[in-house]
């Protein structure tokens, strides 16, 4: 096994960019990540990898094995790849039986039949289907077929394992009994794996990388945590959970942080701005906005109004002037009054500017 490396990855289709000079490499036995909203270009740059989409201009490399390069004009074939794709859709023949599916890409790979058994039998019983494999797709409920499908891209030990959405078509309870499932057999395995979603919750659980895409271009890589607290534009702050947005504007800056005169004529002190501009949009998650019995550094008087029950937390709608933001707490508001405290650790600032070019791109879409 190598490292997988993308080097300055573009396609084009006509007038329409779908991937961006994207350049990435990506550790053995990683789980990586490409989360965005649809038509960024994820599932894109994922079959250009398997060899389905021909990219229009830069490298794609496993160690020193090169699948595509464009300044050379080469293109390695996709059967001649080694890669397991499990697609949206199982994909599974429905006239063959689960060891038939299975046996497939075995004998296309001319296996005799004694390794193709035993092959088959060690697939079934990694994806704990060993009882079903003489039972036909329709025979099988939505996650089995989605094990049946994993199964099969992994009978043949691939190099790599590429995931298109895999669980999206199954209840949300399965959704996350599966994700658990699925990170642990790929522990297991040590098998690089690329996984395509747009939800975002589920690429938090299973990656020990992100990579938020949109409109074709990483906008940031990293760990999960990085990515929730720590987003490097407003696209990612937006995009990963929630977040509110208070315009604001400098009066200090100081060597650990900044201190912002909100729209409602609060000054709340944050953490140090990237940005050289005054007037600056503060982020900050509705869940890290704590109530408070006092006032003192930091705090902010709201009015409650819409509230929202969301199970395990309750979402209220809170203004002060012309201040409106949604905090997140595991306890009902009875008063229609309150104090709300942001802390300065969980804000980021971005310039109004790069905010309100988000919102008229990406956000807006």
């Amino acid at each position: 096994m190598a490292d997988l490396v993308l080097q300055n990855l573009s396609i084009v289709y006509g007038d329409v960019t779908a991937v961006d000079d994207v350049s990435l490499t990506i550790p053995k036995g990683e789980f990586l990540t490409l989360l965005g909203p649809s038509g960024c270009g994820k599932s894109t740059t994922l079959f250009a990898i398997a060899g389905l989409n021909q990219p229009t201009s830069g490298h794609i490399a496993l160690g020193d094995r090169v699948f595509f390069d464009g300044s050379a004009k080469t293109t390695v074939p996709t059967e001649r790849r080694n890669i397991g794709l499990v697609f949206q859709s199982y994909a599974l023949w429905p006239h063959k039986t689960v060891a038939e599916n299975l046996a497939f890409p075995l004998q296309l790979r001319r296996v005799n039949r004694a390794d193709r058994d035993k092959a088959i039998g060690e697939a079934l019983d990694l994806v704990e289907m060993t009882p079903y494999a003489e039972r036909y797709p329709f025979e099988l409920s939505g996650g089995q077929q989605q094990r049946v499908a994993l199964a099969r891209a992994l009978v043949y030990r691939p190099s790599l394992l590429l995931l298109d959405e895999p669980l999206s078509n199954l209840d949300a309870k399965l959704r996350e009994r599966a994700r658990v499932w699925l990170r642990e057999l790929q522990e297991r395995l040590n098998v690089t794996t690329i996984y395509v979603t747009h939800d975002q919750s589920e690429a938090l659980a299973v990656s020990d990388r992100i990579v938020v895409m949109s409109m074709g271009k990483m906008r940031q890589v990293g760990a999960p945590r990085e990515i929730y607290e720590h987003p490097k534009d407003a696209f990612v702050a937006d995009f990963i959970g929630s977040s509110n947005f208070l315009e604001g504007t400098v009066t200090e800056r100081t060597e650990d942080g900044a201190t912002v005169r909100l729209a409602n004529g609060a000054m709340i002190r944050t953490t140090m701005a990237p940005t050289t501009s005054a007037d600056v949009v503060v982020a900050v998650r509705p869940e890290r906005i704590a109530l408070v019995d006092e006032s003192g550094e930091n705090t902010i008087p709201v009015t409650i109004g819409h509230s929202s029950y969301l199970g395990a937390a309750y979402q209220y709608e809170v203004t002060s002037g012309d201040l409106a933001l949604r905090i997140q707490t595991d306890r009902p508001i009875d008063a229609k009054e309150a104090r709300v405290r942001i802390p300065p650790e969980a804000t980021t600032l971005f310039s109004r500017e790069a905010v309100k070019d988000v919102a008229d791109s990406d956000l807006a879409a």
